[in-house]
């Protein structure tokens, strides 16, 4: 880390604790589902939601889902809720794409400045866009590095990627990048890579990082300092497991519901909040339990379980 990058985050406001969040897919409400799925929840129902299950914050979803302006810093204000981050892809290693895509990031970033900080102050979450043949067989990558970037790939993802983090900071934001599934940075190695070739802080999302054959207990460790947000799932090996087998699409994640509730997975959850505790991390611990939602179901469902995520780690000092 330069003496210029060190600089610049110790200027961001101070924390000594981790602030735990919820997000809006674990109602149902992500990329794919708002605008798609009738029974997707209305936002003033998560809302309302998350802030009855004691959480402080929440991450934005879908630009627009939750509100804009004003009017979002409403409705999180009047529910004592604060902004944790908003997830954004990009197409890193596209240059012409990304040129194009670029003046979103920047309508993102207006959102964030519509809104007070909260005791933390919210992350942009980049991740990378992917590509069809990413999502067609998520999980490949930590096998089959033929389906990875080539050299010139790897030097136009850095380059975009520094684009977006400056752009970020410019606009007084320290971003963190999400390592996800069916894009170019989901296997192990596609990490450690991503890290190498750049400066910005990572989002440790202990459900994706299984499906790329990670080890998020270690991952702890290896990453420390670099981690800055915490997206916490708990998943199904044997589900995961089962989709890359199989060479079933991305979607079968959700479907085959392999995020599941805090605890009832093979995430080491409470090795994992031990090791943040051990390399003091602070910031926030966002818990994502991706779901899309049966024909006919409420979000009483969603709203029960994240209500249960939310005491299974208050029982646990957060």
């Amino acid at each position: 880390m330069t003496q210029e990058i060190g600089e610049r985050r110790l200027q961001e406001p101070a924390t000594s604790e981790i602030v735990v969040a919820n997000a809006p897919v674990s109602y149902g409400a992500f990329e794919i589902t708002v605008g798609v799925y009738d029974n997707v929840p209305q936002p003033l129902e998560l809302l309302d939601a998350v802030s009855s299950a004691g959480y402080e914050g929440v991450d934005l979803g879908p630009l627009g889902y939750l509100g804009t302006g004003s009017e979002l810093a409403e409705r999180l204000g009047s529910r004592g809720l604060s902004l944790a981050g908003g997830y954004f892809e990009l197409p890193f290693s596209e240059p012409d794409r990304l040129k194009e895509a670029l003046p979103e990031l920047d309508a993102l970033l207006d959102v964030f400045a519509a809104v007070p900080d909260g005791r933390v102050k919210a992350r942009p979450t980049l991740a990378d866009a992917g590509s069809p043949e990413r999502a067609a067989y998520p999980g490949r990558a930590a096998t089959d590095r033929s389906v990875g970037l080539d050299e010139k790939g790897w030097n136009n993802f850095a380059d975009g990627l520094a684009r977006a983090v400056e752009r970020c900071r410019e606009r007084g934001y320290e971003p963190t990048f999400h390592h996800h599934t069916a894009t170019y940075i989901e296997a192990q190695w596609e990490i450690e890579r991503l890290l190498e070739l750049s400066d910005v802080g990572v989002t440790l999302d202990t459900g994706h990082l299984l499906l790329g054959r990670g080890d998020p207990v270690k991952a702890v460790h290896d990453w420390g300092e670099r981690i800055n947000h915490v997206h916490l799932k708990d998943a199904h090996r044997d589900v995961l497991e089962a989709i890359v087998a199989d060479r079933a699409p991305v979607m079968e994640i959700w479907t085959r519901k392999a995020f599941c509730a805090l605890g009832d997975g093979d995430v080491a959850i409470d090795d994992v909040l031990s090791g943040l505790r051990e390399i003091g991390y602070s910031g926030w611990l966002v818990v994502e339990q991706d779901t899309i939602p049966a024909a006919g179901e409420s979000v009483d469902k969603a709203a029960g379980e994240q209500a249960r995520n939310r005491e299974y780690l208050r029982e646990r000092g957060l």
